[in-house]
């Protein structure tokens, strides 16, 4: 009999054994109530990452600082969370009708609460893939502080080199620092970090703000005064999880607040047995390219309609973007800001009156002849959020004791992702979505294909994408093994497989919708993971991601529009 061959594992393995030890340690954290991410019940988490290196994160695993995947993290993070010893992960427990004023991050939206010198309360109200969220970005920043500490302490007692004295005494000054004193500071600070000089002012530049220019020696400051604390006096930083999240959550509570709501206005303006087409995109592509020809016909008469988005994407365009916003109101547009704490807003478009004359899309005469439709949009989901939205949407609705099925005739998904072939602004059409960690798969006809965008100077890609449990664990090793497998993946986002899971459910096993509800998904890159440069945290898109969210918004209502 042959000897059975022992393989070594490979860093593919290794790191998806390593995600996966993660939420597992996540979810047993959340369960247990509380956790100290510096000490014993933190040492898995921190292990993990330290195992996994994300590309994200850059240089997590090196001495020397990552400032990238900080200004990532620190964006998405409530301003002032680096001062916190107690950081309280709540559900939605009143604070908004108290004297606290919220916080919200500039990259994240959820509402945060300063609760006093020491402790920060982050609601959660999107689910689990929130949790995992924080938790990863809060083990990254605890790691980088711990750095700093190591980097300034001369002995057990406290005592800290120069650099950081120099530091402190700039940080901790009252009045507004010169160009003089701040390129002084940049370098007591560049010393710490172990990186150069033009490295901290390139970073110095990007973290400021009109009303924090010194953000980033602020924050440096912070993380290492807490990290000197925790080594010195054993003082520990703690994430607590309140006792009505945990039994919240993973009731569907917000979602089903949310869907409710919707409900109710359909109900409200005799739209509940129309046709209904939902898109899950953003707040401004759906209306832009319906209403922006008629808000704007001088402009759009003179300039190609891609360049008529772009320009109302800037920011000081706001009184074009309000022109357009104005029009769709007086043409059966209802908007509907979320009050449930999903953070999804919707807007509801009723087709009947619209005047399709007076618009650049194509529409058939099937369509002016039927029954006309409602276009529902719905703002982006973050992760498992997906499922309960969905799942929660497309249930039937009692009315005076009657049950009343939605007629969802399609539902689209438009969103943006990241790429392994290709580079930012790219599309990617999927034929199905593969969970990440599970051999779960959910392969659908999707009615968008590569040809649909042909002539249009954009590079298509088609093929599986992978729904990964959170973009900022992915590092180069799992996401090679991914394009090159037999799976076939073109790119990973965070909500496609939750999507399709509630859709299959309600259409094929609940028998909520029709069973032949056409499923439309098209994602733009908005990174490219395996690109050194091209990362989530090197950046955003600017205006490049414009015409391919425009590109694939157009293809979508032309297929509603000519069905």
């Amino acid at each position: 009999m042959r000897k059975t061959k022992h393989h070594e594992r490979t860093r593919a393995q290794e790191s998806s054994n390593a995600i996966e030890k993660m939420y597992i340690t996540m979810r047993h954290l959340f369960n247990r109530g509380f956790y100290k991410p510096m000490g014993v019940s933190g040492e898995t988490l921190r292990e993990s990452l330290l195992l996994l290196r994300p590309e994200i994160y850059g240089s997590i695993a090196e001495q020397k600082a990552e400032l990238e995947g900080l200004l990532y993290v620190i964006d998405r993070l409530p301003e002032g969370i680096e001062e916190c010893t107690f950081i309280n992960l709540t559900s939605d427990e009143g604070y908004g009708s108290s004297h606290f004023e919220p916080i919200i991050p500039p990259k994240r939206r959820r509402n945060c609460y300063r609760i006093d010198n020491e402790q920060m309360n982050i609601e959660i109200t999107r689910g689990r893939s929130e949790i995992y969220d924080i938790l990863t970005h809060l083990t990254f920043l605890f790691v980088e502080s711990h750095k700093i500490s190591k980097r300034v302490l001369i002995d057990d007692k406290g005592a800290t080199i120069r650099d950081w004295i120099k530091l402190e005494k700039a940080v901790l000054s009252k009045k507004k620092l010169t160009q003089q004193e701040r390129e002084i500071a940049i370098t007591h600070t560049a010393n710490i970090l172990g990186r150069t000089f033009e490295e901290l002012t390139n970073a110095h530049a990007e973290f400021s703000t009109k009303i924090k220019p010194e953000r980033l020696l602020h924050i440096i400051y912070w993380l290492g005064k807490l990290a000197i604390e925790e080594v010195i006096n054993n003082n520990k930083r703690t994430v607590t999880f309140s006792p009505v999240l945990r039994e919240r959550l993973g009731h569907h509570i917000h979602g089903e607040i949310w869907a409710d709501n919707i409900k109710a206005v359909l109900f409200e303006k005799k739209l509940l047995h129309r046709p209904i087409h939902v898109i899950s995109a953003n707040m401004h592509s759906v209306m832009n390219s319906i209403f922006a020809p008629i808000a704007l016909k001088t402009m759009t008469s003179k300039k190609d309609i891609f360049e008529v988005y772009e320009a109302i994407s800037q920011n000081e365009n706001e009184a074009l973007r309000n022109k357009i916003t104005k029009a769709a109101l007086q043409s059966g547009m209802t908007y509907i800001k979320d009050a449930s704490g999903t953070n999804i807003d919707v807007q509801i478009f009723d087709t009947g009156k619209i005047d399709f004359s007076k618009t650049d899309i194509e529409v058939n005469q099937k369509f002016m002849e039927s029954e006309k439709p409602v276009i529902f949009v719905m703002d982006y989901a973050f992760g498992e959020q997906a499922y309960e939205t969905i799942d929660e949407l497309l249930k039937p609705i009692k009315v005076n004791g009657e049950k009343i099925h939605l007629n969802i005739e399609s539902v689209s998904i438009m969103g943006k992702a990241g790429i392994l072939e290709g580079g930012k602004g790219d599309i990617m059409i999927p034929s199905a979505h593969i969970f990440e960690g599970t051999a779960d798969n959910y392969p659908f006809k999707n009615e968008l294909c590569k040809k649909d965008f042909d002539g249009h100077d954009v590079s298509i890609y088609e093929g599986s994408m992978i729904t990964v449990l959170g973009t900022s664990l992915q590092n180069k090793e799992i996401l090679k093994f991914f394009f090159n497998s037999t799976w076939n993946v073109i790119g990973l986002e965070m909500e496609g497989a939750h999507y399709q899971k509630a859709i299959q459910a309600a259409s094929k096993v609940r028998g909520s919708i029709n069973p032949d509800v056409k499923v439309r998904y098209a994602y733009y890159a908005s990174d490219n993971p395996l690109e050194t440069g091209s990362t989530l945290a090197s950046g955003g898109l600017g205006t490049s991601g414009v015409k391919p969210t425009y590109l694939i918004t157009r293809k979508i209502l032309q297929q509603i529009f000519n069905t």
